[in-house]
C-alpha cells in the first residue's frame, strides 16, 4: 500500500522544497547560550509525497515557536537555558524509512523527543521506541497500545474529534438526513470512517451506502464522486481525505453539480478549492481545523500563545501553505517544554511522567485530560474540546468548541461499536 502511495505521484508538490534528511537549528544569530547547552528534538514525518502536508507545514511552525522560544531565553532546566535545535527526517510516509530516521535522530543526533505524525509509519519505528526508551509524539492517537508506553497524542486527538463536527452538523442543519462517505483505505482512513460512522448514528443520520474505501493510489475520482451521487444524499463526508484527495474530489463534486453539505476532517490550502470550485459552493464546509488569526483563539480558554501572531508569521513566510498541521507540532512542544522545566529535565522518562502528572494537561484549546484507556488502552491521548470550523464567504471561522469527553460518555459504545466493525480497536489492530 505505501509504495503504490509513493509511486502514485500525486501532486501536493508546490510547497515541498526539503531534502530527505535535514537538519535545522532554529537557534536565533547572537543569542548567548554556551554553545554546548542545546536541546535536540526530532521531527519525523513526511516532508516529501502525498502525505506530506501533514508533515511539512508542522515542520515549518515548528521553526517558528523554536525562534520564539529561544528569544525568550530558551529552556529553563534548573539554573540553566537551552537552546532549541530541531532535526528532522523526511520518512516519506513509509515505515522502514521511519523505522531508520527514528534510529538516525536517537544514535547520531541524540534528540530527546520525536514528533511523528503516525499512522502507517508508527509499526517501523516502534521496536526502536520499545528498545530505547525514547519519547514519541503522534497526531494519530489510534497509533495507542498498552504497548506504546513511551509513545503520547498530546495535541491532535484524531479520529475522535470528528464527532464534534456531525453533532454540530446536526444541531445547526437538522434538515439534512442522508450521507455519503469515501476515504482512502489506510491507517487514517479506517479509523475515522468509524467515527464519522459512530457520530452519524448518534446523529439521527442515515448512511444511503457502506464507505467508499479506494486505493491510496487513486488519482481519477470522477467515478468515485459519480458513485456518491448516485445515492442523493443530503451530506457527502471525505472523511480524513489527504489534501491530494479532497480537492480533486470537491471539484468533482462541484463539476457533477452537488449542491449539498460537504464534511471533512481538514480543508487544508481551502482557498485553492475555492479557485477551482467557486466562493458559493465551499459556503458551508465544515472541518475541523481553524485558521489562527479567528478571533474565538484569543479566548482565556485557549493555549496557545499568541496565536494571531503565529498565523501572521507563518503566512508572511509560508504563504498559501497553512493547513491542519501547522500549529499542531508546535503546541506539542508547548507541552513538552512545560513538562521538561517542571521536571528540571530533559530526559525522556523525567518529561514523560511531568507530562502527565495530575492527570490533566493544558491543551491547546483548553484544559483536558489524559484519557484513552476504553478506546486505545493507555491513557495516553489528551483529550478535550475541539473546534468545529465552517467556511463562511470564503473564510474558515469556528462556530464553537465541543466536548469530546462529553459526547464519548453519551455515545462511547457506539464508537467502539463501530472501531471493532473495522478491526480498528487496540486489542484487534496489536
Amino acid at each position: 500500500m505505501i509504495s503504490n502511495l509513493v509511486k502514485a505521484g500525486l501532486t501536493r508538490r508546490t510547497f515541498l522544497q526539503s531534502s530527505a534528511v535535514t537538519a535545522i537549528s532554529a537557534g536565533l544569530p547572537g543569542a548567548a547560550f554556551a554553545a554546548d547547552k542545546t536541546i535536540k528534538i526530532g521531527f519525523l514525518a513526511p516532508l516529501t509525497g502525498a502525505v506530506a502536508a501533514w508533515g511539512k507545514p508542522g515542520l515549518d511552525g515548528c521553526q517558528i515557536w523554536a525562534e520564539r522560544v529561544n528569544a525568550a531565553g530558551g529552556i529553563k532546566l534548573g539554573d540553566d537555558s537551552y537552546t532549541v535545535e530541531l532535526v528532522s527526517y523526511d520518512n516519506e510516509y513509509d515505515p522502514a524509512k521511519a523505522r531508520t530516521g527514528a534510529t538516525k535522530l536517537i544514535r547520531e543526533d541524540g534528540v530527546s523527543f520525536i514528533m511523528m505524525l503516525g499512522g502507517d509509519t508508527w509499526p517501523g519505528v516502534q521496536p526502536v521506541a520499545d528498545r530505547t526508551g525514547m519519547l514519541f509524539s503522534t497526531l494519530l492517537p489510534s497509533d495507542l497500545s498498552p504497548d506504546t508506553a513511551t509513545l503520547f497524542a498530546p495535541t491532535e486527538v484524531h479520529p475522535i474529534y470528528l464527532v464534534t463536527g456531525v453533532e454540530w452538523l446536526a444541531e445547526n442543519r437538522p434538515e439534512l438526513k442522508t450521507a455519503v462517505m469515501c476515504a482512502q483505505d489506510d491507517a487514517l482512513g479506517l479509523p475515522s470512517v468509524a467515527t464519522y460512522l459512530a457520530a452519524f448514528e448518534a446523529a439521527g443520520i442515515e448512511m444511503l451506502d457502506e464507505p467508499l474505501l479506494f486505493d491510496p493510489a487513486t488519482t481519477d475520482f470522477a467515478p468515485v464522486v459519480t458513485r456518491l451521487l448516485s445515492k442523493n444524499p443530503d451530506i457527502v463526508c471525505l472523511d480524513t481525505c489527504y489534501s491530494d484527495y479532497v480537492h480533486p474530489i470537491a471539484e468533482q463534486l462541484f463539476q457533477q453539480g452537488f449542491t449539498g453539505q460537504i464534511i471533512s476532517a481538514t480543508a487544508d490550502f481551502y482557498d485553492q478549492m475555492i479557485a477551482k470550485t467557486s466562493k458559493e459552493f465551499m459556503e458551508g464546509f465544515i472541518f475541523q481545523f481553524p485558521d489562527f488569526d479567528d478571533p474565538a483563539l484569543n479566548g482565556d480558554n485557549i493555549n496557545f500563545e499568541d496565536p494571531n501572531g503565529f498565523y501572521a508569521t507563518y503566512n508572511e513566510r509560508h504563504p498559501g501553505q497553512w493547513g491542519a498541521v501547522s500549529w499542531e507540532y508546535a503546541s506539542i512542544m508547548d507541552l513538552w517544554k512545560a513538562a521538561a522545566e517542571k521536571a528540571g529535565s530533559a530526559a525522556p522518562d523525567a518529561v514523560a511522567a511531568a507530562m502527565k502528572e495530575g492527570g490533566t494537561g493544558n491543551h491547546a484549546f483548553g484544559d483536558a485530560k489524559w484519557w484513552g484507556t476504553e478506546l486505545f488502552g493507555i491513557d495516553n491521548a489528551l483529550v478535550g474540546d475541539w473546534p468545529v470550523v465552517v467556511i463562511q464567504d470564503g473564510k474558515a471561522v469556528i462556530k464553537g468548541f465541543r466536548s469530546i469527553p462529553d459526547w464519548y460518555d453519551k455515545h462511547g459504545d457506539l464508537l467502539v461499536k463501530h472501531m471493532q466493525a473495522y478491526d480498528q480497536m487496540w486489542d484487534q489492530r496489536s
